[in-house]
């Protein structure tokens, strides 16, 4: 018996629940941008320097460089406050891994528009900005993948 999907594509379900039904690797990479967000935001509160020198080759040297320290670390808090958000979804609100992705995507585009429209002096390339390229593509195919009824063949 050939069992027919609705495939309803759902990016803000009307009950937010931990019922996913895309493709598992969605939720494993959604995972894995979690545990990196979470990382990079401690990097930001916690490094003398913000990772602002030591990480993104900007330097804190020049005039008003503990301003740049302090505005990464408030950068920090607020990855760590997503981060803590995404831990909330990928531990009990899986059906909200669609929309998350939408927000992931927005990040890291507008992180990259900004970037070309208002260009940092570094001293290198900073990983941040590498992570754009690979995040783009990414949270774009995984939003596909989490929106994709992901149902198994039966075997009769």
């Amino acid at each position: 018996m050939n069992q027919k999907n609705e495939g309803h594509i759902r990016i803000l379900p009307k009950q937010a629940d931990n019922n996913f039904q895309g493709y598992r690797i969605a939720v494993i990479v959604f995972f894995l941008i979690t545990l990196v967000t979470l990382a990079r935001s401690c990097i930001h509160i916690f490094a003398p320097d913000g990772g602002a020198s030591s990480i993104a080759g900007i330097s804190t040297s020049i005039e008003g460089g503990s301003n740049i320290i302090s505005l990464f670390a408030l950068w920090g808090l607020s990855q760590l406050l997503i981060g803590f958000v995404y831990l909330i979804v990928f531990f009990r609100y899986k059906s909200l891994i669609p929309f998350m992705y939408i927000l992931i995507l927005a990040e890291y585009s507008g992180r990259e528009l900004i970037g070309l429209a208002k260009p940092l002096a570094t001293s290198h390339i900073p990983p941040g900005a590498i992570g754009d390229y690979i995040m783009i593509p990414l949270a774009a195919t995984m939003l596909i993948l989490s929106l994709k009824s992901h149902t198994r063949k039966q075997t009769v």
